[in-house]
């Protein structure tokens, strides 16, 4: 059941084309034009530490600069936050 469940999450991420920048995985965050292997690494190391309350945080991760947020900002998006010691619990989507 939790399969079937992901793999829906996952398809309406595809249809509607954003990936949650906070809970994506590997995989889902290297279908984003622009970001191969290593910076999808760099993500998920960055949110362990640190949430992302917008999408245009993703700048802050090292290798991620305004030019590389502005040809992918229409594909992400920076959902709710599942990291319980974060002092983020709202996170607006941009």
């Amino acid at each position: 059941m939790k399969k079937i469940f992901a793999g829906c999450i996952i398809g309406l991420g595809l249809v509607y084309g954003a990936v949650d920048i906070n809970n994506a995985t590997l995989k889902e965050l290297t279908s984003v034009k622009g970001i191969g292997e290593k910076k999808a690494k760099s993500i998920i190391e960055y949110r362990k530490k640190e949430c992302f309350s917008k999408a245009s945080d993703i700048t802050k991760v090292k290798g991620i600069g305004e030019k590389m947020y502005e040809k992918i900002k229409k594909d992400i998006t920076a959902g709710k936050c599942n990291k319980k010691s974060s002092k983020h619990t709202k996170h607006n989507k941009k």
